[in-house]
């Protein structure tokens, strides 16, 4: 048994930011929350052991909470503050099953809800959202990260088919999935969405190994070799990379939420571990120096939360601009990070357990700091969007 118990939800809202979430988003906020607190220990140990629990992803579908707002036949109506709130709650209990929101739902769902066929979406939207079939979005490349509008995969037409070469990488579900959605550059320069079948001849999905970060999700690396699809497994409606950061766009306010989980997460463990930890014999929540952190992390993660609550209100207006999710994303991450280094301290020793979980949460920021756009190029974002000048080059 542990030391101590630091993983219980004290449901930290200093402002009453949530007080009045509606009955129909609060349903999917407790069924998120069961599912954080019910797997908490085994997802510890997963990440611990770097394996993906594939049965915690379906579980996932089956309490359907995989569509991250995204509308379409046959799919659960979440508005955009439920969809924040399942991102939340699942990151604060483990930043791999939050990742596996972001890709299923965020970005393979969303991308054919919003370009795919009737057809495409017949046969993959509600199987994706149950987590029946699991989905990869791969745009990112070994050597276009940042700038992916210059990828390299290529969707040559031979006849009938389409013939596709390239290697991706950073692929979530793209080793253990059924379907991934490929950007590639079709014959005529334009970067395009195709649907491709992972037990495809040429398709090689490795999973990759040695990360400090995610641990129970399993990233891959692609290889794609001549796969030959189907003309119709294009998405009709991508023509550009702009249809594609249409979707990114569309993901960044969930990451925002993701970090807001994790904040919460590492905070409320610092606030019930300096309640039950005696030093010099007192609990060191009555030292002056633990109560001056405890304050300035609370003030980080009231502002954390600020943030996705306006910007779920904007989203659910239909007034949201791409470059308040980048805004939010920048400061929420970033503040996120800055909560689990506080917290990771606060725990002394204790701290680095991951029986006590921050240490988890303080490697999982990591990479959610790093997707759906950097802490540089949301900068530069902002800056171009406050200045009217472009720093790209």
């Amino acid at each position: 048994m542990p030391d101590y118990d630091v993983s219980a939800p004290l449901d930290t809202d200093y402002y009453g930011i949530f007080a009045n979430v509606p009955a129909a988003d609060r349903a999917f906020w407790s069924r998120a929350r069961t599912f954080a607190v019910e797997t908490l220990d085994e997802l510890s140990e997963a990440w611990d052991k770097a394996e993906y629990p594939l049965h915690l992803a379906r579980r996932l579908g089956e309490l359907d909470l995989l569509t991250d707002g995204v509308t379409g036949p046959g799919l659960t109506p979440m508005s955009p503050l439920a969809a924040g709130l399942v991102n939340m709650e699942i990151s604060r209990g483990d930043g791999s099953m939050g990742t596996v929101v972001a890709v299923q739902g965020g970005l393979a769902l969303r991308s054919i809800a919003m370009f795919g066929s009737d057809e495409q979406k017949a046969t993959w939207l509600v199987p994706l959202a149950r987590a029946e079939k699991l989905g990869a979005f791969a745009l990112t490349e070994p050597d276009h990260g940042s700038d992916s509008v210059a990828l390299e995969t290529t969707a040559h037409r031979d006849g009938d088919e389409w013939v596709i070469n390239g290697v991706k990488k950073w692929i979530g579900n793209g080793s253990v999935g059924d379907v991934t959605v490929v950007w590639a550059r079709d014959d005529d320069g334009n970067v395009r969405g195709f649907l491709v079948d992972q037990s495809l001849p040429g398709y090689h999905g490795e999973t990759m190994l040695g990360k400090g970060s995610l641990r129970a999700v399993h990233q891959a690396r692609i290889t794609l070799t001549d796969v030959r699809i189907p003309l119709d497994a294009v998405l009709p409606g991508t023509h550009t990379f702009k249809d594609t950061a249409v979707v990114l766009f569309a993901t960044r306010l969930g990451v925002a939420w993701s970090a807001l989980g994790h904040a919460t997460a590492v905070f409320e463990a610092a606030l019930n571990y300096a309640q039950q930890r005696v030093q010099f014999g007192k609990p060191i929540a009555g030292f002056q120096i633990v109560q001056e952190r405890l304050t300035l992390m609370l003030s980080e993660l009231t502002s954390m939360q600020l943030h996705c609550m306006r910007l779920a209100e904007l989203d659910a207006a239909g007034t949201l601009r791409p470059i308040q999710a980048s805004l939010a994303k920048f400061h929420n991450t970033r503040a996120a990070r800055s909560l689990a280094s506080l917290a990771r301290d606060m725990l002394g020793g204790n701290g680095i357990l991951l029986e006590n979980h921050v240490i988890r949460h303080l490697a999982d920021i990591e990479s959610i700091h790093t997707y759906e756009g950097t802490e540089s190029i949301q900068s530069l974002l902002i800056g171009r969007d406050l200045t009217g000048v472009s720093a790209f080059h």
